[in-house]
Order: C-alpha cells, then structure tokens, then sequence
C-alpha cells in the first residue's frame, strides 16, 4: 500500500467524491462546494472512479515550475553581479545587466538574486506611527478654532 501526501483542498475534494460516490450529492451541488465548474467536476470524478485518490492528487507535485529562468541565464547575473556591480542598487544594476551583457531580467528578478546573494539588503519598511486619539466634543459640531494669534 502506498502512502499519499494530500493538501487540504485535495482531501476536502476527496470527501466530496466520497459523497457523490454514496450518490449524497449531486456533481452540481459538488462543483459549488470545489469552486469549480461542473465540467471540473465530471473530469475529477472520472479520475477518482479510474484511479481512486490518488486521481485527485496534483500531477505537478514535486516538479520545477514552468516559469522559473535558466539556471545559466541567473548564473551569469550572478557572475556579473559579485565582478562589477556589487555597489549598485536592483534598478541600476538590472539596467547594467541589460545595457551591458544583453541580459534581459526583471528588476524584481534582479532584486530577488541580489538579496539570496546577500549583495542588497532591502529597506524595513516604514513604521506606522501611533495617532492619539483627540477628547470627544461636549457639543455636536462643535469645532475648535485656532488661529494663532495669541
């Protein structure tokens, strides 16, 4: 018997399968549960029927994305990042890369590199400052007028 790693959502599909497996539910009533449509709905289920669970588990589990970059494209940024361009900021230095070497990255890309390579560190962001709270006026639409005369 093999062991299946399930997220959240795969298991709380496979409980909907179960109950329309029991005919409890209807595929309608399945696919507002999902959030899917009723198509997604009668694909799954004939998944489940074919291979069980493991019908509902994600075929891109364990691999790569599709949108990462090249390793030999982010090596060479690297490369020319620590050689020439260890002082400059994401945006210029994105700038160099392209002007320069012809490599065309993002500057969250860039950013990204920089900041595993420890070349950038990012700023903290602003802290939110405290406002005290004014005292309540004793009139409605009473207002304070200041004018700075003394």
């Amino acid at each position: 018997m093999d062991l299946l790693t399930m997220s959240k959502k795969e298991l709380s599909r496979m409980e909907v399968m179960g109950r329309l497996q029991e005919k409890r539910m209807t595929q309608k009533v399945a696919a507002k549960i999902m959030g899917v449509s009723e198509r997604q709905v009668k694909r799954l289920w004939k998944r489940y029927r074919e291979k069980g669970a493991s019908g509902l588990v994600s075929g891109r589990r364990g691999k790569p994305s599709n949108n990462r970059m090249r390793a030999e494209k982010v090596q060479a940024a690297v490369d020319w990042l620590h050689r020439r361009y260890a002082d400059f900021g994401p945006t210029l230095a994105c700038e160099k890369l392209i002007e320069k070497h012809g490599l065309k990255l993002s500057v969250g890309s860039v950013r990204k590199i920089m900041i595993e390579e420890e070349l950038w560190k990012p700023k903290k962001g602003r802290k939110v400052g405290v406002h005290q709270m004014r005292e309540r006026r004793s009139c409605r639409g009473e207002l304070v007028q200041v004018d700075g005369s003394p």
